[in-house]
């Protein structure tokens, strides 16, 4: 029987707790983790992306992190690469994985798996990048492509109307055609146990404002000025929660204390959708308090498979 890979995904809402959480795991356990955040990928960006300094991490193998330069693209496809590099090193070594942080579209993608896409030439390439500069475009060009495809994504959903597009460019398939000879495929062989940490609306708003205040003790506006100095503000990176505000505040947009709470505001804002994407698109889901998860991940790694532990569970529930 081939052994099961002990691989768990901790999710949470932003400044949950997770990257705490799973530093503690994984000194106790000689796990490596994963990163599921989309901002952590980037070098030079540390305090607006709050990742956990080389200190913490300096005895735990940590991925994800540090990978890319700023204006450099990441997407679902590096990720699940990364993913299954690591899937095979940690077996090799005995390892678990813990997946952790706040961007679950990854670990959607990594659950149900991609189509693989054909190769763009390089002509049809350019011609793709030029029609997605303008999104509303794109997105209209493709329902004319394939209605059936597009009605089912947003006008605004860049990942899905480039893939779409792509497969039509160098196929000549409508993506909803190309898709159904060519089902996604998972890199996971098992199921993956998902952990969720929750708490009170009020208890993650004050830890979001001491989140932010700390950012800026550690010198938020210094790195986003360093930032806008080599990289200027196309990149998406650009774009993420704590550093456009602090571009708002060089433009004079906003004040120094109205920089702060605007922070505070659209980071509870993203909290709020990070959680209503995880109810809505993860399913038998074990969540609680972090003391609650700390003890189900403990019992998870003392049981001898995935499947005896959700029986366990199961039983618990029943009494």
């Amino acid at each position: 029987m081939q052994r099961e890979p002990r691989v768990i995904a901790l999710i949470g809402a932003t400044a949950s707790g997770k990257s705490s959480l799973a530093l503690e795991l994984a000194s106790r356990h000689g796990a490596v983790i994963l990163s599921l955040d989309s901002l952590a990928v980037y070098r030079e960006i540390d305090i607006a992306s709050a990742k956990p300094s080389k200190e913490e991490r300096k005895d735990i193998p940590h991925y994800g992190i540090d990978l890319l330069s700023p204006e450099e693209p990441f997407d679902v496809t590096k990720f699940l690469n990364l993913f299954e590099e690591i899937s095979q090193r940690s077996l090799q070594e005995n390892r678990p994985i813990i997946i952790v942080g706040g961007s679950s579209f990854y670990l959607k993608i990594l659950i149900e798996g991609i189509s693989p896409l054909p190769p763009l030439s390089g002509e049809k390439r350019s011609t793709l990048d030029k029609l997605l500069d303008d999104l509303s475009r794109a997105h209209k060009h493709l329902s004319n492509i394939d209605p059936l495809y597009s009605a089912k994504i947003s006008s605004n959903d860049r990942y899905r109307i480039e893939k779409g597009l792509q497969v039509y460019f160098s196929t000549g398939f409508p993506p909803s055609q190309y898709f159904a000879l060519h089902p996604p495929r998972s890199p996971l062989q098992k199921s993956m146990p998902i952990f969720e940490i929750r708490r009170s609306r009020s208890e993650l708003r004050q830890r979001i404002s001491l989140r932010t205040k700390k950012m800026f003790d550690q010198g938020l506006i210094d790195e986003v000025a360093g930032l806008e100095y080599r990289y200027g503000r196309s990149p998406n990176a650009m774009k993420a929660i704590g550093i456009r505000e602090v571009l708002d505040y060089f433009d004079g947009r906003i004040n120094r204390k109205g920089l702060e709470e605007k922070i505070i505001i659209n980071t509870a804002r993203l909290a709020k959708r990070q959680e209503t994407f995880n109810r809505s698109q993860f399913h038998n889901v074990i969540h609680g308090d972090i003391d609650t998860i700390r003890k189900n991940i403990e019992s998870l790694w003392k049981t001898s498979s995935v499947t005896d532990f959700f029986n366990d569970e199961k039983k618990k529930s029943i009494l």
